[in-house]
């Protein structure tokens, strides 16, 4: 009956695909054909074949998030189970002990895509909370100070939620939180601090300077898991608002208004790691004849076509957006004039080898690249113009080519 409620609430809840074993030997044959798609495992602790917790301990083998939902409980098992990498352990026979389940499946699901940065200086500190973390199977990266905090933060966009002592060997959990509101902004990251009791003074300026939520210690195991849960699901709703309001409606790559918000940040980290980088400018040759020859049916296609085409060349590495019309820009992460050049000579050669079908016609496309060098923090408009510059020379000079600071110096010296 469990199970049958359970599986039905599950399905109907979150849409997930739910398969039920009734007994360990289907839950290694489930497992064996799932090629390891399974990301969370609700299970007695006795079954048929398993009467000893067998499943469980398969389960934790197999990397699969615990969840432990039994009728055979006692102070004993608890501590044993507790003792395990286990996200939660509900009775069968507690009020709404179904929805309890449901719930905990859904804090695991949300857990597991959240990267977490757990910023503590002290060693044993860090190791626990660590632990904590990862049993409630987050995705964790350690620090041991403020400032290799902000540096994993400039070397990677994956961070999600940062979890940090107030006090650190290097700052203050303020004055780290200062520095991702200044890089990052108000939303981008949410950041919760950990403090002693003894000074209630600094959970109000933490909240006051914009932290996320506050944790005094020592804290419940259970009220700190429920908090940094609540901290991530309302980040992750606000990072899909972000998501469907940073895409062009079109050709669903990011946006001008994303480019022009991220871009600046994206500048800055390259520049604090000491690299050059550089910005491009992409227009599609000819577009208003094929819109007047074709109409705007076809027009809207190859823009579609060439975004897609560029989406699976550039990746998630550089920055790419539609930044109105017919013209794409592409910031690069941490690359040179040089090798961007010889990136954008890579995706000219390939969008020109594209053909687009249109009314059962082979349509060509060529682009136009103007690419400028970004060595210092100017304003962001700066540098646009910049490359918009080196595309109005390349249109004029017969279109379907790059122009670039490095093109004029060899045609200098040619």
């Amino acid at each position: 009956m469990f199970a049958t409620v359970l599986k039905r609430g599950l399905e109907t809840a979150h849409g997930l695909d739910v398969t039920h074993c009734g007994s360990l030997e289907a839950l290694r044959q489930a497992v064996e054909a799932g090629d390891g798609n399974y990301s969370v495992a609700v299970l007695d602790l006795n079954l048929p074949d398993a009467p000893n917790c067998e499943a469980l301990e398969y389960v934790i083998s197999q990397n699969i998030a615990a969840i432990v939902f039994t009728g055979s409980f006692n102070s004993s098992t608890r501590e044993d189970i507790l003792c395990r990498r286990v996200v939660d352990c509900v009775i069968k026979s507690q009020p709404d002990s179904i929805s309890h389940v449901i719930s905990v499946v859904d804090r695991a699901l949300t857990n597991i895509e959240t990267n977490v940065l757990l910023v503590d200086s002290d060693p044993a500190s860090r190791a626990e909370l660590l632990s904590q973390l990862r049993q409630q199977q987050f995705c964790v990266t350690p620090a041991s100070g403020g400032n290799e905090a902000l540096h994993l933060l400039d070397t990677s966009d994956g961070f999600d939620l940062v979890v940090t002592d107030f006090s650190l060997s290097d700052m203050s959990a303020c004055a780290l939180l200062g520095e991702i509101r200044q890089r990052y902004g108000e939303d981008t990251l949410s950041v919760i601090a950990l403090a002693a009791a003894d000074d209630r003074q600094h959970a109000a300026r933490f909240l006051q300077r914009g932290g996320t939520e506050f944790i005094q210690k020592p804290f419940l195991v259970d009220e700190f898991n429920s908090r940094v849960f609540q901290v991530a699901s309302i980040q992750k709703r606000i990072q899909a608002l972000h998501g469907i309001a940073a895409r062009d409606y079109l050709t669903d790559i990011y946006n001008r208004r994303y480019f022009f918000q991220h871009g600046p940040r994206l500048v800055e980290q390259c520049l604090r790691r000491g690299e050059t980088t550089s910005i491009a400018i992409l227009d599609i040759d000819h577009f208003k004849r094929l819109n007047d020859t074709y109409g705007h049916e076809v027009g809207d296609l190859v823009l579609k076509a060439v975004a897609t085409r560029l989406r699976g060349l550039v990746g998630e590495e550089h920055l790419l957006a539609r930044l109105g019309g017919e013209e794409f820009g592409v910031l690069f992460n941490g690359l040179d004039v040089a090798a961007a050049s010889d990136f954008c000579e890579m995706l000219r050669l390939d969008l020109a080898q594209a053909k687009v079908i249109a009314d059962d016609e082979e349509l060509s496309v060529t682009v136009s690249i103007g690419l400028a060098t970004i060595e210092g923090l100017e304003t962001f408009d700066n540098y646009l113009n910049a490359a918009d510059q080196f595309l109005y020379m390349a249109k004029y000079d017969g279109r379907n080519r790059i122009v670039s600071e490095l093109t004029l110096l060899k045609s200098m010296a040619s």
